[in-house]
């Protein structure tokens, strides 16, 4: 007897995401799975996917915001009802990794939760991780498994291809955005800034705005960060670059975490619009005048038809997603 191979992809999401998930589907012409997800009297979660998946290239899509724990719990337990179902491959595709600012130990006595979370998804069956423009590149190499870092940079910078004009100004807002902003002020063939920050010892989510460097006195500035959380730095470097003599000033990042009091200090800043990509959901209490979400499920549709056709994520990115 002689078996013909068949490769099957199946798609499935969490609850974090799901118009992300809905839109990634539609990009490659497949429909969601259902992995049935419902909490018992206790809180805890329960899966059971609704069809056979034996066999099969299964990703998983659930992004890690707030709730964090409640999302990375789920998507732990539904990449271990697939493994106890028998699929082939299991790809845990995470368009905002949790607890990735938890990198290294700054401190004594600190945990590094971002290499915990790593270890959690491959004791639970995980085969691969996809994620998009992590916090710190580091996190790639917490894995045994293959990893594939995506960027949202090709939606931002046509964004900003098609919406600015002028003398424009990339800004980086802290010396480890640095190498980003520089990308992108190549690309867009701008000029590059940085601001010089630091934070209080012993503190978090406050921020000292030292000095600028480079020129931005009547120019429009585009400060770019991988995240918005409490906005603290976002609104701190653009109440110096305004004091600098800045025309305009724009804030983009890939994920929009908003935790308070970022929307109050957002709508006060000297920020006339603000950018951020949906790997993360925006509540609409969390949706203001100033803000813009584009999209990347084609970015990630298009890496998971490379992953499952075998071939290169890189070249989608022309090499630009390495950090």
């Amino acid at each position: 007897m002689e078996l013909i191979g068949r490769r099957k992809l199946e798609l499935v999401s969490g609850r974090s995401n799901r118009p992300l998930a809905e839109q990634i589907a539609a990009h490659l012409g497949v429909e969601l799975g259902e992995p049935n997800l419902r909490e018992f009297a206790n809180g805890e979660i329960h899966c059971r996917y609704d069809l056979s998946i034996r066999g099969s290239d299964l990703f998983i899509i659930q992004t890690h915001c707030g709730p964090v724990n409640d999302s990375l719990m789920e998507q732990l337990i539904m990449i271990d009802a697939a493994k106890r179902a028998s699929a082939k491959n299991i790809t845990a595709v995470c368009p905002y990794y949790g607890y990735a600012r938890q990198d290294r130990k700054s401190t004594g006595r600190e945990p590094i939760t971002a290499k915990l979370v790593a270890d959690l998804m491959q004791a639970a069956g995980a085969d691969r991780v996809i994620s998009v423009d992590l916090h710190s590149g580091q996190i790639q190499g917490f894995f045994d498994v293959p990893f594939d870092h995506l960027t949202a940079t090709p939606v931002l910078e046509e964004y900003l291809r098609t919406r600015v004009g002028g003398e424009v100004v990339i800004v980086a807002p802290d010396s480890g955005r640095v190498k980003v902003a520089e990308r992108y002020a190549q690309q867009l063939n701008a000029d590059l800034a940085l601001v010089h920050k630091g934070r209080p010892p012993g503190t978090i989510n406050q921020v000292e705005v030292r000095h600028v460097v480079g020129e931005v006195e009547g120019r429009h500035c585009v400060i770019i960060d991988d995240m918005i959380d409490t906005a603290s730095t976002i609104c701190a470097a653009a109440e110096r670059l305004a004091d600098s003599g800045a025309s305009e000033i724009w804030a983009m990042a890939t994920h929009g975490v908003f935790s308070d009091p970022a929307i109050d200090r957002l709508e006060k800043a000297p920020i006339s619009r603000v950018v951020v990509t949906d790997t993360l959901p925006v509540p609409k209490d969390r949706q203001f005048d100033k803000l813009e979400v584009l999209s990347v499920a084609k970015i990630i549709a298009d890496a998971i038809d490379a992953v499952f056709e075998e071939t290169s994520v890189s070249e989608i990115f022309g090499g630009a997603n390495l950090v």
